[in-house]
């Protein structure tokens, strides 16, 4: 008859292939019991219910449970670990990458934010990393937006283009050599979600911070997601942020909500050195009208709030938006951005 600690002692040739333990010494298989029939059943704790990777380990687990002779059925259920218990065990299980901010030299570290989702905060930044580029600069651009990334995309690199070792996180360079580091590029799908809490949100920032190699950038943009909670916290008070660009949209909504994120930026004392009006105007291509699609700007109006900053719009481009889709934003030259890549070429200290 099949014993419990047989089956364990086969469970443990079936790894986590994040954490890289077997998931009975990571203590994953609970409630582990066998009837009379040879029938073995257990529950999978899992750090998160939504683990990509969850049907990988209980398919593991049925194919190496097969080995014994007479086993009829294996009965697998997933369950989540208490929050405690598993932020505990990532903290264990997390790799140990070497802290690079001494050797990584970074002159101006630039968050693109809005406080209000939708406005394109990711297009815009990566119009500034392209057009920084384009002027002779290294750019690298971190995606702070963990569960919303989209810079990965638009600069068609494929999920899984993240690589780790011992030296620390190695970026995904895009076709035109602009460095990005995003969770996207961890999944090996695209369209696998993560459902993380606040805590490990801050603390991936801080990792792809601190244990990234970025080697010698000009210019390090931040793509932040909405809001003015953990994500921008972070960001604004754990790196060295020395400036910030807000983007908005004509709606009064926008403004309002854009301007919450003004007023956190100028209490944490960041410069704010570009504001951009997106998705401004649409200009017919038909008749060549202009049209306010989104109501009138209220960008001077902001831009009157905030002292020394260059403000822009920038119109609705749908050749733009079809490059983004495709993975080629390199390929657009979208001059209404240049202002601000002005600025930030005359903030530079390399030379």
């Amino acid at each position: 008859m099949t014993t419990k600690q047989r089956v364990l002692n086969t469970l443990q040739k079936v790894m986590d292939p994040e954490l890289h333990r077997n998931i009975v010494e990571l203590n994953m298989v609970r409630d582990l019991k066998i009837d009379k029939k040879d029938r073995v059943s257990f529950t999978l704790a899992l750090t998160t219910l939504a683990c990509p990777l969850k049907e990988k380990m209980a398919n593991d687990a049925r194919n190496a449970l097969k080995t014994f002779d007479g086993i009829e059925e294996v009965n697998i259920k997933f369950a989540e670990m208490p929050r405690e218990e598993a932020e505990a065990l990532l903290k264990e299980t997390k790799p140990s990458f070497p802290d690079l901010t001494k050797l990584n030299q970074v002159d101006q570290v630039i968050a693109v934010m809005s406080g209000k989702g939708g406005v394109g905060k990711s297009t815009v930044t990566a119009l500034l990393a392209v057009q920084l580029a384009k002027r002779g600069l290294s750019v690298g651009i971190l995606d702070a937006d963990i569960t919303g990334p989209s810079i990965p995309k638009i600069f068609g690199l494929g999920a899984g283009g993240l690589r780790g070792s011992e030296q620390g996180i190695l970026p995904a360079c895009s076709p035109k050599g602009i460095k990005v580091v995003s969770t996207n590029l961890l999944l090996q799908q695209e369209d696998t979600p993560t459902i993380w809490r606040g805590p490990l949100i801050s603390g991936t920032i801080n990792q792809f911070w601190s244990n990234s190699i970025w080697g010698k950038l000009d210019v390090l943009l931040v793509d932040l997601p909405p809001g003015t909670s953990d994500a921008a916290l972070t960001v604004m008070q754990s790196l060295p942020v020395t400036s910030a660009v807000l983007v908005t949209t004509p709606q009064d909504l926008a403004a309002m909500v854009v301007r919450k994120a003004v007023h956190m930026v100028q209490m944490l004392k960041v410069s704010i050195i570009g504001l951009v009006e997106n998705m401004s105007s649409f200009r017919c291509p038909d008749c060549g009208s202009v049209h306010q699609l989104f109501g009138e700007s209220h960008l001077d109006a902001m831009a009157a709030e905030v002292k020394d900053t260059t403000a822009v719009r920038v119109p609705i481009d749908p050749a733009l938006t079809a490059l983004c889709d495709s993975g080629r934003v390199e390929e657009a030259d979208n001059s209404d951005i240049s202002p601000i890549v002005d600025r930030i070429l005359l903030n530079r200290t390399f030379k």
